[in-house]
Parts: C-alpha cells; sequence; structure tokens
C-alpha cells in the first residue's frame, strides 16, 4: 500500500466511518422515537387497559397457585396458555397504527379478552378430544366468530 492510499484510508477511518455511525445513530434514534409515541397511543386506550386487567388478573391468579401448586398443575398450565394468548392479542394491538387508534375501544378490548378465554376453552377441549367432536366444533365456531368481529373493527 502506498503513502497516498494509507493516507485516504486514514481520512476514511478518522473522518467518514464515525460520520456515517453518527448518522445512522440518529436514524436510529428518531425510529425509536416514532415507535414510542405509537406504542403510547395503543397503551393509553380503553382496548389496551381492558387486555391488561385481564392480564394482571391471570397472573395475580397463577402468583396465588404457584404458593401451593407445581408448574404441572391443570389449572397453573391452562392460565400459563391464556397469558401466551393474551401477549399475541397484546403485540396485535401495538401494532396498529397511531392514524387507527380510535379503533381500540372498551367493546374491542372486551371482544379479545372473551376471545381469549374462548380459546383457552377450545385448547383445553383439544386436549380431551379430537376434531371431529361436536363440543371442539361448536367451541371453534365461538372463536371463529369472536375473530370475525375483531377483524371486522382492526381491518
Amino acid at each position: 500500500m502506498n503513502f497516498i492510499s494509507l493516507k485516504i484510508f486514514a481520512l476514511f477511518l478518522v473522518v467518514i466511518c464515525p460520520a456515517v455511525c453518527f448518522s445512522q445513530t440518529i436514524i436510529h434514534a428518531k425510529a425509536i422515537k416514532i415507535d414510542a409515541k405509537e406504542t403510547t397511543t395503543t397503551k393509553s386506550s380503553p382496548a389496551y387497559a381492558e387486555v391488561l386487567l385481564r392480564k394482571t388478573e391471570l397472573l395475580s391468579e397463577l402468583e396465588s397457585l404457584i404458593l401451593d401448586y407445581t408448574e404441572e398443575y391443570p389449572k397453573v398450565v391452562e392460565i400459563r396458555y391464556s397469558l401466551v394468548v393474551l401477549q399475541k392479542e397484546s403485540d396485535r394491538m401495538l401494532a396498529v397504527k397511531p392514524a387507527d387508534a380510535s379503533k381500540l375501544t372498551l367493546a374491542l378490548g372486551k371482544l379479545i379478552v372473551r376471545k381469549i378465554e374462548l380459546e383457552t376453552d377450545l385448547w383445553q377441549l383439544l386436549r380431551s378430544y379430537k376434531d371431529n367432536h361436536p363440543d371442539v366444533k361448536r367451541a371453534k365456531r365461538k372463536v371463529e366468530i369472536y375473530e370475525a368481529a375483531i377483524k371486522e373493527i382492526l381491518g
């Protein structure tokens, strides 16, 4: 490597790399601010509050059960399943654009909470019965009806 190439390389390392990294940091920081604003809008909605209330109830019940029972206890397993489904629905709400935040009403929150309960019931049935069992079919249909209502609101 000749002397001029070495100087250009050194200039690149000292001046250009930090400038590029700094501009990328600014862009990333702006994206984080936008994400935080979107999350705040959703988290202040009635729908999110309703889902958070249900999550809090489930966590409270789980904590009291864990004191006396093992992780394999059926009610503990059921609550853990409900919390997983609830987290997916929370993530779904957090993905709603701020422009659509007006859709996150209390009624939507109640629909989501009820759908989570129905999905948990369906999961319980599927642990004992096959897909073609009449109770399983009824439970699936209920979940589908609630999901259709939620999709109608969220689009």
